[in-house]
């Protein structure tokens, strides 16, 4: 298996997985319009045998604090095919995306998922933080990750996803 970064040879085959993986085209939908918005901080795909076996999405969000509004990136959607499930594929994508993140700048970044999964490569409930989500979701589930020591020192605030996820 090789990860690497999203070429557009690869744009079907991505639609087509997260189709696949969720059973439903909303997240296939949403990738296609942040890509199309340019608003894909970070696209990888997991290939082998020059398949596309697994993908993975970062973009833009912000978290309105008090006095601040900082900028951070939201992990999703992820998606491993059906049959590959269960393989350690997903948590290979996420490792290898939040090291590309890391060295791109970003300290701060939130997701909306399993809590066993993402707990697994770091991820805190972001209401530890203070951190909430404008919609509501389950307190475990929506959780967050600083990619650098203190990054969230005192800031308590709201996330908010781009317009394209609205449609989930």
């Amino acid at each position: 298996m090789f990860i690497r970064k999203e070429e557009p040879e690869d744009i079907y085959a991505i639609h087509l997985l997260n189709t696949a993986a969720f059973g439903r085209e909303v997240e296939a939908d949403l990738v296609d319009k942040l890509r199309a918005a340019k608003a894909l901080t970070l696209s990888l795909v997991a290939t082998e045998k020059c398949q596309v076996i697994g993908h993975i999405a970062f973009s833009p969000v912000i978290i309105e604090a008090r006095r601040q509004v900082l900028s951070a990136v939201g992990l999703g959607p992820i998606a491993v095919s059906p049959e590959r499930q269960g393989c350690g594929i997903g948590s290979q994508l996420v490792e290898e995306g939040l090291n590309e993140i890391r060295k791109c700048g970003h300290t701060i970044v939130v997701v909306l998922g399993n809590p066993e999964f993402y707990a697994r490569s770091g991820f805190l409930p972001a209401a530890q933080f203070g951190i909430t989500w404008k919609t509501s979701a389950p307190n475990d589930a929506f959780m967050v990750k600083e990619l650098r020591e203190h990054a969230l020192r005192g800031v308590k605030g709201i996330v908010k996803y781009r317009p394209e996820f609205s449609a989930i």
